[in-house]
């Protein structure tokens, strides 16, 4: 069997699955967030290994302790830690890719580059979430940390030394440190001394899927595992997905959550003049020959979270949510949310974005905040749609939903109905966990590649949404005469004002 374990931003789960993709046993926990140092919010890496472990013990107990022949463990990006590969302790907490305290430091490298010339190389556009300004940051705040040995390690790659003592990253999750040139598939040396770090700060890099090492035989008896289980790096959570929502490599996959990512492919290339300005990351697939492209918007499901405290006293419970988003009217609110608490990311990636609501009257109440709410979160999304079609020189038709928020009927109605085109949600519900299990059943030979990985899982029957056309009409109004009339105006106002 194929055992998978997915580190998300607000819950850890652990899957069983057969080698058809058919899953058997299932845990989930929440993963605690707990103070890090100055300030800032952080997981503790102990709590997070503890909580790993006890969830693969559930799963396989769930089973009758049946034989697993690989791991795969798949995480957020950009949130890691340093560790000390001697001791086996880490040094640091683990600072995740929301924690904006390196803010500064992505100021200092963005003036330290050519932001064309380094997007080229990595990929990415410099921001507070990745590795290095994170690792900035803990040199000023956490000096003791960098006495002797210490290796910046993804949560992945974490998780994988607890189990089987090797040091080893994953080429996707290396990728998010903006500090590794996916040109060359190597780390940028000359960069990452030119901000005082030596080479040794990060480990080697494997390509998605490697196994790294086999479950340490001290530990395996108290998991349920036995010491021929072979550990390997799935990667970045969003590529894991695309195993599943894509037997190919091809498909479109919108992934939703606390905060809401777009995912393609395209052909292997070198990057243009023109990627660089879509706003879009890039990276290498675990596709050969593929690379993806990826727009993040970090407060989708985040500003539901946030309105659902503010218009509840003690939090408006999700039942009481659906029933009012359920009564509204079809069709458009005529408010326009623009869905910018914590910035904004592509295509027009600004981190001093701030939200606003701009058409209210006296006749809207909670339900239709709330449907604006999810409205302006579709519009950001069809603004990343848009600019990624020009990217892939081809329209996009559909796209595959996953994701806790893909339980909402409702949102992904609003979605097809913004977008016009066919959301489908596929029947695997955690098409992440899956992922991680097929990537780990690649690089334990399970499967002899990628494609048979994706082709071999079975997938159960899927729901569909089918856009509107009527409403698409109205929709399409807002949206580019509100919606992206407004965001230039709105732009240049807040930044005037702060």
């Amino acid at each position: 069997m194929l055992l998978a374990i997915d580190v998300g931003t607000t819950n850890l789960k652990a899957g069983l699955f057969r080698e058809d993709g058919a899953p058997v046993a299932q845990a989930e926990r929440p993963n605690a967030k707990a103070s890090g140092p100055a300030g800032t919010v952080a997981y503790d890496p102990e709590r997070l290994w503890e909580a790993a472990a006890g969830m693969i013990r559930d799963v396989t107990a769930a089973a009758g302790s049946p034989r697993v022949r690989t791991v795969g463990i798949t995480s957020m990006a950009e949130s890691g830690l340093l560790l000390d590969p001697r001791s086996g302790r880490a040094r640091t907490p683990i600072l995740p890719w929301f924690e904006t305290c390196s803010l500064a430091q992505a100021e200092r490298v963005r003036g330290e580059i050519d932001a064309k010339a380094h997007f080229r190389r990595t990929g990415l556009h410099a921001s507070f979430k990745y590795g290095l300004p994170k690792l900035l940051w803990m040199r000023e705040h956490c000096p003791e940390a960098f006495d002797g040995s210490g290796v910046w390690l993804s949560v992945s790659a974490y998780l994988a030394y607890r189990l089987t003592g090797a040091v080893a990253e994953d080429e996707t999750l290396a990728a998010r440190t903006f500090a590794y040139r996916i040109d060359r598939r190597e780390w940028d040396e000359p960069f990452i001394r030119h901000f005082g770090f030596g080479p040794e700060r990060f480990p080697r890099v494997v390509p998605p899927g490697s196994a790294v090492g086999k479950v340490l035989p001290d530990i395996a008896p108290r998991l349920g595992l036995d010491g021929g289980a072979a550990v390997c790096l799935a990667g970045h959570d969003h590529v894991a997905a695309s195993l599943v929502c894509s037997a190919d490599g091809d498909g479109v996959y919108n992934s939703m959550g606390t905060a809401e990512t777009l995912v393609g492919a395209i052909p292997a290339r070198a990057l243009s003049d023109a990627d660089f300005a879509s706003g879009l990351s890039f990276g290498r697939h675990a596709f050969p020959d593929r690379m993806f492209w990826m727009g993040g918007h970090s407060t989708s499901g985040g500003s539901v979270e946030w309105l659902r405290g503010v218009i509840g006293d003690s939090g408006l419970p999700y039942a009481a949510i659906m029933e009012l988003l359920e009564g509204t009217a079809p069709g458009p609110t005529g408010i326009l949310y623009f869905p910018y608490l914590a910035g904004s990311g592509a295509p027009l990636i600004d981190p001093a974005a701030k939200a606003a609501f701009v058409g209210l009257t006296a006749k809207h109440g909670r339900a239709e905040l709330l449907k604006a709410a999810i409205e302006g979160n579709a519009y950001q999304l069809e603004f990343m749609r848009r600019e990624a079609e020009r990217v892939a020189g081809a329209p996009i038709r559909g796209m595959n939903v996953v994701g806790g928020g893909a339980k909402n009927g409702v949102w992904l109605q609003i979605k097809a109905d913004v977008s016009g085109i066919a959301l489908t949600v596929p029947g695997a519900a955690e098409a992440t966990l899956l992922g991680a299990a097929l990537s780990a059943g690649v690089g334990s030979g399970v499967y002899g590649s990628f494609r048979e990985a994706s082709a071999a899982a079975r997938r159960p029957a899927s729901r569909r949404y089918e856009p509107d056309p009527e409403r698409h009409a109205r929709y399409a109004r807002l949206y580019e005469q509100g919606f992206l009339t407004l965001l230039g105006p709105l732009s240049t106002c807040y930044r005037r004002l702060t």
